[in-house]
C-alpha cells in the first residue's frame, strides 16, 4: 500500500511539473534571415552604368543572395520577397538594363529563357529595368520551392516571409502597375494556391476567439512553438495606405493571409517592423516584452559589411527582436569583406530563454 501511495504521489508530481513548465511560444524564437532574398547581383555593365549615374545608390545595391532553397537548407528562417502586379503578363519583359549591356558592346547573361515574365501573375525582382535579376521571376515559383522544402523538413521552425508590394516609379524605367485591392487579393490567392491552411500561421489562426488580433497576442500570447512547426508566417511590410487597402473588406485581417505592420492600438497590430535597432533599441525591447513579434535589421545598404561594424547586429540580438534580417549570413563575394551575421554557435536560429 505504501508503494502505491508513493507511486501515485510521484505521478502527480510529474504531472504538476509538466503543467507548470513554461511553454516556448513562437515569440520566444530569434531567427536570422535575408533581405531581398531572391536577388541576384546586378550584372557588371549595368552596375558600372549605375555607378556613373549615382555612386552611392550603386554601392547600396551591391549585394546578392544564394538561391532561397540553399538559404533554407543553411538554416535561415526568414526571407523577404518583393512582388510586382502583372495580371496579364508581359509588363516587365525585356528589361532596359539588357539594352545598356548591349550598348556597352557586351552580350548579356542568359535571362528569362523560359519566358516567365510573359505569364500572368505576380513577378519578383527588386527594381524594374535596373535590378531585375532574380532566382525566381515568378512569385509562385518561389512559393513552390519553399513548400517542397517544407514538406521534406516538416519539423522546421516557422519561416517568416516579409512581403513588399512594389509599385514605385523610378526615373528612366517603365512604370509599374498600381498595387490595387485586386492586386492584394491576388497576393493572398497565389499564396493559398500553394500553401494549405495547415501550412500557414494566419491572423485568424492566432486570433482564435478573441475580439481582435492584438488582444489575442497581448493576452493569450503567440501559439506554442511545437504547435506551429512546419508552417510559414507572411507579413505585409508596407505603409499605412497600402495596409488600409489590404484591410478593406477584411477588418482586423479576418480572412487574410498576411499580418501587417500596424502600430500598437490597432485591432490588427501584432507584428512590427522596426528596422533600426540602435536608434529604436528601447522601443523594440518594449514591444517584445509586451508580446509583439518584431523584425529588425543587422545591416543596411552594404555599410556594415564594408566597415566590419557589428554594432547594429549586437543591438538587434540584445533587443529581443525575433526576426533579424541581413544581406550577409555569408560574407559578400562581390567585394572583399569577412562580415558575417550568425549567432555565436554558428547557427541562424535560437530560443531566447
Amino acid at each position: 500500500m505504501k508503494k502505491q501511495v508513493l507511486l501515485i504521489t510521484f505521478i502527480i508530481t510529474l504531472s504538476m511539473l509538466s503543467c507548470c513548465k513554461p511553454k516556448t511560444g513562437l515569440n520566444d524564437v530569434q531567427v536570422i534571415g535575408s533581405h531581398n532574398s531572391y536577388k541576384i547581383a546586378i550584372e557588371k555593365p549595368v552596375w558600372d552604368y549605375l555607378f556613373q549615374m549615382d555612386s552611392a545608390k550603386a554601392i547600396s545595391l551591391q549585394y546578392a543572395h544564394i538561391p532561397i532553397l540553399e538559404q533554407l537548407n543553411l538554416g535561415l528562417r526568414n526571407v523577404e520577397l518583393d512582388v510586382f502586379f502583372d495580371p496579364n503578363g508581359g509588363h516587365f519583359s525585356n528589361p532596359k538594363g539588357l539594352d545598356v549591356i548591349r550598348a556597352n558592346g557586351d552580350t548579356p547573361l542568359a535571362y528569362d529563357e523560359e519566358n516567365k515574365l510573359s505569364e500572368p501573375g505576380l513577378k519578383m525582382f527588386h527594381i524594374q529595368d535596373v535590378d531585375f535579376r532574380s532566382h525566381h521571376l515568378l512569385f509562385k515559383d518561389c512559393l513552390k520551392v519553399m513548400k517542397r522544402w517544407s514538406d521534406k523538413n516538416r519539423n522546421h521552425t516557422p519561416v517568416f516571409v516579409l512581403m513588399n508590394t512594389k509599385d514605385q516609379k523610378v526615373e528612366g524605367t517603365r512604370d509599374p502597375l498600381h498595387f490595387t485591392k485586386e492586386a492584394f487579393d491576388s497576393l493572398d490567392q497565389e499564396i493559398r494556391s500553394v500553401f494549405a491552411d495547415e501550412d500557414l500561421i494566419t491572423p485568424d489562426f492566432v486570433r482564435g476567439d478573441y475580439e481582435s488580433l492584438e488582444e489575442a497576442v497581448l493576452t493569450l500570447g503567440w501559439p506554442d512553438l511545437e504547435e506551429v512547426k512546419g508552417r510559414f508566417l507572411f507579413v505585409l511590410d508596407e505603409n499605412e495606405e497600402k495596409i488600409d487597402r489590404y484591410l478593406k473588406g477584411h477588418a482586423g485581417l479576418k480572412g487574410r493571409v498576411l499580418f501587417v505592420n500596424s502600430p500598437e492600438g490597432n485591432p490588427e497590430a501584432a507584428f512590427r517592423i522596426i528596422n533600426n535597432p540602435i536608434r529604436d533599441f528601447d522601443y523594440i525591447k518594449s514591444l517584445v516584452e509586451k508580446g509583439y513579434l518584431v523584425r529588425t535589421r543587422a545591416d543596411a545598404a552594404t555599410k556594415e559589411s564594408r566597415t566590419l561594424d557589428y554594432t547594429r547586429f549586437e543591438k538587434a540580438k540584445e533587443s529581443g527582436a525575433q526576426v533579424i534580417s541581413t544581406d550577409y549570413y555569408i560574407p559578400s563575394t562581390l567585394y572583399n569583406s569577412s562580415f558575417k551575421v550568425v549567432f555565436e554557435d554558428n547557427t541562424y536560429e535560437r530560443i531566447k530563454k
